[in-house]
């Protein structure tokens, strides 16, 4: 099962712990980093930057769900306004693996074991990325 996905109906993720991040107010990292905290209720020691958004994505003990779909609405928004267009691409890859780094957790680990996926409202722009960063992806 691919850890992307390209929806038309939040009805596709029932099930999960939607975190709806608006592609509109995360059309910087910095904007996504924000959004997400709130989604996630991250730690007040969150660094706002790459290194501690994955390592705020690799712990989740704090998260009371353990299925939880993460949304992205308005995807042609998505970090488009980032200064430096290589982030987007590491972003993507990062999410790629967290999601998978979840699926190898044991119940016999320290941490609490989770699911995570990440979803994508319809648009050109993320499917070229996605193919671009050669990430498998699920249209539902």
């Amino acid at each position: 099962m691919p850890n992307f996905f390209i929806i038309n109906n939040l009805e596709t993720l029932k099930g999960y712990h939607i975190v709806e991040i608006d592609g509109l107010k995360a059309h910087t990292l910095r904007g996504f980093y924000e959004e997400m905290a709130k989604g996630l209720d991250f730690p007040e020691y969150f660094g706002f930057n790459l290194d501690s958004f994955d390592e705020m994505l690799n712990d989740l003990s704090w998260f009371e769900h353990d299925k939880i779909a993460i949304y992205i609405s308005n995807s042609e928004s998505f970090v488009e306004k980032e200064r430096n267009p290589d982030k987007l691409p590491t972003l993507l890859d990062l999410l790629d693996a967290t999601c998978e780094d979840w699926e190898w957790v044991d119940e016999d680990d320290d941490l609490p074991k989770k699911e995570l996926i990440i979803a994508f409202s319809p648009s050109d722009r993320i499917v070229k990325l996605l193919d671009n960063q050669e990430i498998s992806y699920e249209k539902k």
